[in-house]
């Protein structure tokens, strides 16, 4: 008889365990479906974008050569006698994103090294939450920091520049990208393994040497993807660029001098009465695509570099 109870415990047992694990089973699916869908959803969206660009640049191209869109200098798509070379808008794209890169690289790198290596965890709890309310700025207010503090601040060192300019942007927009920067890096040096510090720190290099030559190159792979992320922050800037680097296309390399971004004419058509489907309203899906072009590279170079410093380190 006690064996007989014994065995009808133990099989309730086990069917309970098999109903316990049915039903997690049942949780795990839920789980999974729900992150795959997640997933599916942030890559049908950026299918969907590209293909609104494309499908939009098709008609632009059919009347734009694809070779005047490439090397034309001039970008007059609204005159009477129109003309549609992206340089002049690539070209102020490039130098705004430059200018905001040379800022934001040394000091972000070098912040962030501080707040790893120096920093007491104090410090550190206070110095974040400062760097995250930067970075929750809107970007209209850089725009006309830049336009009414920065620009006559450096006015003051070159009188001659003039009130539109992108020196003025591109150090805002370096400001701008800054907490994204130190975050990030700030996080990779931290989760360096103690281990590497303490064995330098056994051979008798110092705090900073430790930081410099031991942390940073096995933080490298998340350092640069920082950089990558600051980088597309950096091209992809509209209201800054469009309210202090001026709006008039104008192919120059040169920072103290005006210019226009592909971000700020695609504000300026988008605020305009262009009708649908007409060769302007067209153009600002062809500069779109274009920057979307660009950020994509800049991704890929970005992925090859951490795969390629993963591998080293």
């Amino acid at each position: 008889m006690e064996i007989r109870e014994t065995v009808s415990i133990s099989h309730s047992s086990v069917m309970e365990s098999a109903s316990h694990r049915r039903a997690r089973r049942r949780r795990e699916f839920l789980i999974e479906g729900a992150l795959l869908l997640a997933a599916l959803v942030s890559v049908a969206a950026t299918i969907t974008i590209l293909f609104v660009l494309v499908f939009e640049s098709v008609g632009f191209f059919e009347t734009v050569p694809l070779l005047d869109f490439l090397t034309d200098t001039l970008w007059t798509p609204l005159f009477d006698d129109p003309h549609y070379g992206i340089l002049p808008l690539l070209a102020g794209t490039i130098v705004t994103s430059v200018v905001g890169l040379v800022v934001a690289i040394p000091v972000g790198t070098v912040s962030a090294v501080y707040l790893s290596e120096f920093a007491s965890a104090r410090l550190r709890e206070i110095i974040k939450p400062v760097l995250e309310m930067l970075g929750a700025v809107p970007t209209v207010v850089y725009g006309y920091f830049a336009l009414l503090v920065v620009t006559p601040a450096l006015q003051w060192i070159w009188p001659e520049l003039p009130g539109f300019n992108m020196l003025g942007p591109g150090v805002v927009i370096g400001i701008m990208i800054l907490p994204l920067v130190i975050s990030l890096s700030e996080d990779a040096m931290r989760a360096v393994p103690m281990m590497l510090r303490e064995g330098s720190y056994a051979m008798g290099a110092t705090r900073l040497q430790t930081a410099w030559r031991v942390v940073v190159p096995a933080a490298t792979s998340g350092i640069v993807a920082a950089y990558v992320l600051g980088i597309s922050r950096a091209v992809g800037e509209t209201m800054v660029v469009a309210i202090a680097a001026g709006q008039n296309p104008n192919l120059t390399w040169n920072p103290m001098e005006p210019a226009a971004t592909i971000t700020a004419y695609i504000v300026q058509v988008a605020l305009g009465d262009l009708p649908h489907g007409s060769i302007g309203y067209q153009s600002i899906f062809a500069a779109g695509l274009v920057l979307a072009v660009m950020t994509f590279a800049f991704n890929i170079v970005g992925h090859l570099m951490r795969k390629r410093f993963r591998e080293v380190y």
